[in-house]
């Protein structure tokens, strides 16, 4: 029987847990297979999105249609997303799980630096954007990129159609090399994880209780309280009684841990059994799956603020902006695949200066969070779908 890339990287935890303490010589010396798998991940990043965004916008079709549906798609996303992002950093600025007095984990780290509002600003600006793409600047890369998109809306259709085949076809290549390092994650989790307790002790596995109940707890308001709101608001409709509807793409989101898995199910109950229209459906649901991340904006942000107390790194609020504007744009790039919050994890420690090993803090707990999040992340597009589908005649 061939065992899933799920279930093996379930078994690379425990095993990871048991060399780590048995073995911790070995553990040590087989670091270059996790840092492997992280340079691998941060790989794909700028590709990965620059792509997906770019052929988000494109697939419009016109700047007609990006000025109507478009933008209110984009307007709503954003709104729930930054949402999602303000409702994790709250909670783990109360909870403050992994804070330095609980645990004693050791590693140079680069204090990150404080910054003016001014200063901040002008740095989502690129002044050269192939030193921002060599740099893997996510932020100047996703400002550039909707200028690209838009402007490519108002070429004559050939060239427009040039363009948008080419990332099209680009942003398929990446989500295919993406699926093919994800199959590695077992050896890369095995190792990580291995390396972490084999130098801070198995006793820093007990301390991700409160990382745990930070993320749950968030994703649970977000769910059940603040999207709820925000659809019952804007969209003027039952969130109660939609969710009976579409509850089944909910439920598969969870087993699967992927919003591109979920998506055909998704189309299907929004359309027959949500009361949204079939255009809508089929234009909103599959836009959502690459722009919309809620779940996993949240997640980014509170395990980024966990591993900077867990190395005893104070983030201030310039420092907590950066997250927030990170955490909110890089889910906008975020692959639809199960593990592909790693990806745009890489970015947002480096963002902050944290050390890109620290993942290994979270990779334990990571599978199961990612099928909650997952979860989230859908149902938050299908609320997007009901709310959006006010606005299509």
């Amino acid at each position: 029987m061939k065992l899933s890339t799920e279930t093996l990287t379930i078994v690379a935890i425990f095993l990871g847990i048991v060399a780590g303490v048995y073995l911790p010589e070995l553990m040590l010396s087989l670091k270059w297979i996790g840092d492997l798998f992280l340079m691998l991940l941060k790989m794909l990043i700028v590709p990965l999105v620059f792509a997906s965004v770019f052929v988000a916008i494109v697939s419009l079709g016109s700047g007609e249609a990006l000025k109507n549906l478009g933008l209110k798609a984009f307007g709503y996303y954003f709104l729930t997303t930054a949402l999602a992002v303000t409702t994790g950093l709250v909670v783990v600025n109360i909870v403050e799980p992994g804070s330095a007095h609980q645990m004693a984990v050791t590693a140079e780290v680069t204090k990150p630096a404080e910054h003016t509002f001014s200063s901040l600003l002008l740095s989502f600006v690129p002044s050269n954007i192939f030193a921002s793409l060599s740099e893997g600047k996510i932020v100047q890369v996703l400002l550039f990129v909707i200028f690209f998109a838009i402007a490519t809306l108002h070429l004559e259709n050939t060239k427009r159609d040039s363009l948008k085949n080419f990332f099209d076809a680009v942003n398929d290549a990446m989500g295919k090399i993406a699926e093919w390092i994800i199959k590695l994650t077992p050896l890369g989790v095995f190792s990580l994880i291995g390396y972490v307790i084999a130098k801070e002790g198995v006793e820093t596995l007990w301390e991700l209780k409160s990382y745990v109940a930070a993320v749950l707890v968030a994703l649970f308001i977000h769910a059940i309280i603040v999207l709820p709101a925000v659809a019952s608001f804007i969209g003027r409709f039952n969130p109660l009684g939609y969710f009976k509807s579409v509850r089944e793409a909910v439920l598969v989101a969870f087993s699967t841990a992927s919003s591109s898995a979920t998506l055909p199910v998704s189309i299907e109950v929004a359309s027959t059994r949500g009361g949204v229209k079939k255009e809508s459906a089929g234009f909103i649901l599959p836009l959502g799956a690459t722009v919309n991340m809620d779940g996993t904006a949240l997640y980014e942000a509170i395990a980024v603020m966990f591993i900077a107390n867990s190395y005893g790194v104070e983030l201030g609020f310039s420092q907590q902006i950066v997250i927030f504007l990170t955490a909110t744009f890089a889910s906008i790039g975020a692959a639809g695949i199960p593990g592909a919050g790693l990806v745009m994890m890489t970015m947002i420690l480096s963002a902050v200066g944290l050390p890109l090993e620290a993942i290994g803090l979270i990779a334990a707990v990571d599978r199961i969070l990612d099928m909650f999040r997952t979860a989230i992340n859908v149902w938050g597009d299908l609320l997007a779908a009901k709310v959006l589908n006010r606005f299509v005649y």
